[in-house]
């Protein structure tokens, strides 16, 4: 007897939206994902991008976790073409490196034993006498470091990142990022060896071929067992009766810009587009307040402008944090010190300089040559190459890379969320789709739960990534009826 087929609709091809497909087609042979992507790529941004052979990341990808099913689905789908890679990562402040993690030599040499001496007393200080309140970053920070470190290590840089002040944002970031990390923490580690904050990991895996390896292959797999991953095709509308939605309309567009529209229909649907852009998609539109509240989400967009170099490496890192004032770049990574494979000219570097912006400004409106030259500039300023030695670059520009925690952002997306809980076959994933800072294993942990939600479970999507994203203790369900385990969450890139 023929099994009645369950088209399931799947919103955007990242991390989370075909984590959900792949997971489906292991629990189900009647559910059919059907994907659509509004680019021509796969891995939203954790894609590998391509100029002339050389490959780079949006911002580097750690591929590190202790979400047993997460680990599962890489090594099923990466097999053989995962390499190990040993991390180096420093900061650049006030003209000198800083080992990351801290070593405790090379910090004290480096900042001298009168600061050294400033830092320890303003820790004592704060720790008599802390921020009552920790409502901000800069409270949540200052009350664990002390205003001095924070003043050095945490302000210029947290503003850099995210363009408003550290007073502006919600100490959920920090929670999220840093939770498990303290002063004499470092110290200790920094003596001892020890380390085990998740940020802070030593050593981790890799696709040979960058993190987009990764989601082509998952691509590949999702169509080889019957799904449908279609690219260039946006989802301009969400249309629902009362509490169901019913299905979506999706703009196709090819090489030479037609564009075509249709309407596909579908049992249930997931969806890992930015919940500010899906509130304006639905039809009829959520109540003023629910599309009020969205309107209220923001994001920190991102550009990279990769070089490419005459010469090889002029640093070791995988990455370097970029403290200084003096540049507008943030971070600065080494795409072969992810892999060799990365690069196709072993004689040469490929160099990522990534930007923090808003879509829009001075940065993200200036041209690709404007952006090369100011890479270049930057890169000799600091003192890693001279910027005659650049042969080639590649600029992409990433919309949305951020959700930001603002002062809003709290109770506009419990708004938001509360009304998208009342729909009864539709979940929204992953880290534009729930607006929050996920890693990958967490966008694919959400999908993973949005998958077997369809198939009969009753995960809280919402409850994957609270203040807990990297360092606290929290449940993953197993497949069987056994009770949950508990699960240390680990750091997977180096996002900021």
């Amino acid at each position: 007897m023929k099994k009645d087929i369950v088209p399931v609709v799947v919103i955007g091809g990242g991390p989370a939206g075909l984590t959900a497909a792949y997971e489906l087609q292991k629990l189900s042979d009647t559910h059919v994902p059907q994907v659509y992507e509004a680019s021509d790529m796969v891995g939203g941004i954790s894609r590998t991008e391509t100029h002339k052979g050389y490959r780079f990341d949006i911002g580097g990808h750690r591929f590190f976790t202790k979400v047993g099913e997460v680990e599962d689905m890489w090594h099923e789908v990466m097999g053989d073409d995962f390499i190990t890679v040993q991390r180096l990562s420093r900061i650049f402040y006030r003209n000198k490196f800083y080992d990351y993690p801290l070593r405790i030599f090379n910090a004290l040499g480096n900042i001298g034993p009168y600061e050294t001496y400033k830092i320890i007393g303003s820790f004592i200080k704060w720790k008599l006498r802390p921020k009552p309140q920790e409502d901000t970053f800069e409270e949540w920070v200052i009350n664990r470091f002390g205003g001095r470190l924070y003043m050095h290590f945490f302000r210029s840089y947290t503003r850099k990142v995210w363009g408003i002040p550290p007073s502006q944002i919600r100490a959920d970031w920090a929670a999220q990022r840093i939770k498990n990390l303290s002063l004499p923490k470092a110290v200790w580690n920094a003596i001892s060896g020890a380390n085990d904050t998740a940020s802070l990991i030593e050593e981790f895996q890799y696709p040979r071929l960058g993190p987009g390896m990764m989601w082509e292959k998952t691509r590949d797999l999702i169509r080889e067992r019957g799904g449908s991953v279609e690219m260039r095709s946006e989802v301009v509308r969400v249309n629902r009766d009362g509490n169901r939605v019913t299905s979506i309309d999706v703009r196709h567009w090819d090489e030479t810009g037609n564009k075509t529209t249709e309407r596909v229909e579908g049992a249930e649907f997931i969806n890992s587009m930015a919940v500010r852009d899906l509130i304006h998609a639905f039809d009829p539109p959520p109540p003023p307040e629910v599309v009020e509240a969205a309107d209220r989400l923001k994001y920190r967009d991102f550009l990279i402008v990769t070089l490419v170099l005459d010469h090889a490496d002029p640093f070791p890192d995988n990455w370097i944090y970029i403290h200084s004032p003096k540049v507008k770049v943030g971070r600065i990574q080494n795409f072969r010190a992810w892999s060799k494979e990365m690069l196709p000219n072993q004689d040469t570097a490929s160099i990522g300089m990534e930007y923090f912006c808003q879509k829009g400004d001075g940065l993200w409106s200036s041209s690709d040559e404007e952006l090369r030259q100011l890479a270049s500039e930057e890169l000799e300023k600091l003192g890693l190459a001279k910027a005659d030695t650049v042969i080639d670059s590649a600029i992409i520009r990433q919309p949305k890379a951020y959700p930001v925690y603002d002062t809003e952002y709290k109770e506009s997306l419990d708004t938001v969320s509360n009304w998208l809980k009342t729909l009864e076959n539709f979940q929204t994933v992953g880290r534009n789709g729930l607006h929050r800072y996920n890693n990958q294993d967490h966008s694919m942990l959400s999908a993973m739960y949005a998958a077997r939600n369809i198939m009969g479970e009753n995960n809280d999507i919402w409850d994957v990534n609270v203040e807990r994203s990297y360092h606290e203790e929290f449940e993953t369900k197993s497949k069987s009826d056994t009770p949950p385990k508990k699960t240390s969450v680990k750091a997977m890139h180096s996002d900021s």
